[in-house]
């Protein structure tokens, strides 16, 4: 059943959060593998591996299918162009450069309390 918009993104987003999942899905760039053969690379039970599949089918970002007696995964990477596209929307801004930022924010803040000390009565001298 497709999920609305919002959702699907959330789930996307939520099964792309953990490092583990990451790596499954790059080993799918590869090709189709064996949930097995999904296992194998990483110290954790099966039973978990299996887990982080359902996430990802979920999401949406891989199909599970039986093949004669093994389950198999494929990649879907259709289902990252509405991330991707969405994600796009924040590329319309000239990166700021932190360390351009950090001395307009300290020359602001010097500037603020110049005026400030200027305008204090108790400061001024008459």
């Amino acid at each position: 059943m497709p999920q609305p918009p919002a959702t699907q993104l959330d789930a996307i987003f939520a099964a792309l959060a953990d490092p583990t999942r990451r790596a499954i899905l790059a080993m799918l760039l590869e090709d189709d593998m064996a949930v097995t053969d999904v296992a194998d690379p990483f110290g954790i039970s099966l039973a978990a591996i299996s887990k982080h599949l359902s996430v990802l089918e979920r999401a949406g970002l891989i199909v599970q299918e039986k093949r004669g007696r093994l389950k198999w995964c494929k990649l879907e990477p259709a289902a990252l162009k509405a991330p991707s596209v969405w994600m796009q929307g924040f590329g319309q801004y000239d990166p700021i450069n932190l360390d351009d930022f950090e001395r307009f924010l300290a020359a602001e803040i010097r500037e603020t309390s110049g005026d400030a000390a200027q305008n204090d009565p108790e400061t001024s001298e008459e």
